[in-house]
């Protein structure tokens, strides 16, 4: 469920925060009743205080140990723990069994634990038994649940329920259902209505820098993720956000100066130092880089496919600082831990490659071709690396080798006709290029321009091409 902000900052809240923390300053156990607690335990946990926040619902519970918001809280945490015993446990013992809190939480371990339609039922029995008046707000709080668990399509079709508002809180929840939805104008649309009301939230400048970031519109999510640290300078979530947008506009050198500064106020969050490393790796900054990766491979410990993309760049970076046994370790490391592991054999390959170890380069690019079913996409990685390394002849023979039995494979003729076309201009063999060419451009204009747009003056239409080869070379 949202947090509510507002009441966080209100002076009533602040009062009973200070009450509490000089009492726990003073070593007695203040006494407040369990939805205060529990409120303090949400501040808490907004601000990143996990453990302050249990003990705070650890004393409610001793206090109130069958009150329903701090059972709620704990079998919410248990769920975020993937312990859905634990959970049942804690629902079980809520002693006010109308409470609509209490059907939210039987609904999420529902969700929680992957029965979304049995969750929906229930929820929409229970929803027989709530008064009119206080319908709309069910519905929000449905709404709600299933937008936490990224279960957009559901949200969608419990905001359709309701008779819709002007409300803040409506207006949010619709501008989050949509961006999961990936109806980003929408979202976008909704947050800046938000904005215009409200223009000093900080969250909602975070949340349209988000909506803009997804929408590949890094320009002005650069923009608007700067309005939020100007109202927010300390805020990590609105420094995150410009550092991504300077790492999609390629402003490298300013974006890793935001991810550590990310990382300086979320030290245990792997996000920032993976892609501070990335921006050093970009800048070409190989040691620097991989002194950050290493951090990042520290913090990720417990996160094997995290730590198999750390090794991944790990491994980039030791291939151009000429380790290539090194980037190789690194790789053998990382292949175990993830499901892609044609593509990983293949960047080992490419590394081999690149320090002229063909023979050991074609070895591992075997063992990729077979664990991937002779996949087009590896082969045409396969292709590529060979080119680009001046290996001609070789890529020109393995291109024939599966030219014929994927030549009618639309993952692989459009690149694979322009290969060919490279690598006969390259060898000499004009009548094959010209032939190359020709199908080339037939099968893909795009692809064409782009493998082969070198070879011709800066303004030719890709369907001048032929004409315009075959009349050159004939001179």
């Amino acid at each position: 469920m949202p947090v509510n902000e507002e009441y966080f900052n209100s002076e009533d809240f602040q009062e009973l925060l200070n009450s509490y923390e000089a009492s726990m300053n003073d070593g007695t156990q203040p006494f407040m009743d369990a939805d205060s607690l529990v409120d303090i335990a949400d501040y808490y946990n907004m601000h990143g205080n996990a453990d302050k926040a249990l003990n705070v619902i650890e004393y409610a519970l001793e206090l109130y140990p069958y009150a329903t918001l701090p059972n709620v809280f704990m079998a919410r945490h248990a769920l975020m723990q993937g312990d859905f015993q634990k959970a049942h446990e804690y629902a079980s013992h809520i002693e006010e069994r109308d409470d609509p809190d209490y059907h939210y939480l039987q609904a999420e371990i529902l969700i929680a634990e992957g029965h979304i339609d049995e969750a929906d039922r229930y929820l929409r029995d229970y929803g027989m038994t709530v008064a009119i008046d206080e319908y709309e707000d069910f519905i929000k709080d449905c709404a709600n649940l299933y937008v936490d668990y990224s279960i957009s399509d559901k949200a969608y079709e419990w905001m359709m329920r309701s008779k819709g508002d002007d409300s803040t809180d409506f207006k949010e929840l619709m501008a989050r259902t949509l961006f999961g939805l990936e109806r980003y104008k929408d979202s976008e649309r909704i947050f800046n209505e938000l904005l215009d009301t409200n223009p000093y939230s900080a969250k909602y400048w975070k949340a349209l820098a988000g909506v803009q970031l997804m929408a590949e519109d890094y320009g002005n999510a650069l923009t608007s993720s700067e309005y939020a640290i100007a109202i927010d300078p300390d805020d990590s979530e609105g420094i995150l956000c410009k550092a991504n947008a300077l790492l999609q506009l390629n402003n490298y050198e300013e974006a890793e100066k935001y991810f550590r500064r990310y990382t300086e106020s979320e030290p245990d969050n792997e996000s920032g130092l993976f892609h501070q490393g990335l921006c050093l790796i970009y800048m070409g900054k190989y040691k620097e880089a991989l002194q950050v990766l290493q951090q990042a491979e520290q913090v990720s410990a417990s996160d094997p496919l995290l730590l198999a993309t750390i090794y991944q760049e790990q491994a980039l970076c030791y291939s151009s600082l000429k380790q290539p046994q090194k980037a190789i370790e690194m790789l053998d490391k990382a292949i175990p831990m993830t499901d892609d592991q044609e593509n990983l054999l293949f960047l080992k390959g490419h590394i081999m490659l690149q320090n002229d170890l063909l023979r050991e380069a074609g070895e591992t690019w075997k063992e990729a071709i077979t664990r991937s079913n002779s996949s087009p996409a590896i082969i045409m990685c396969i292709v590529s690396s060979l080119y680009e390394n001046h290996y001609i002849g070789p890529c020109y023979i393995f291109l024939k080798q599966f030219h014929k039995t994927y030549e009618n494979d639309d993952a692989y003729a459009s690149e694979g006709y322009s290969y060919l076309a490279l690598c006969c201009h390259d060898l000499g063999h004009q009548e094959k290029f010209l032939k190359y060419l020709q199908k080339a451009v037939e099968r893909d204009h795009k692809v064409a321009k782009s493998l082969l747009g070198f070879l011709f003056p800066p303004d030719t239409d890709v369907s001048d091409y032929y004409n315009y080869m075959s009349y050159y070379l004939n001179q």
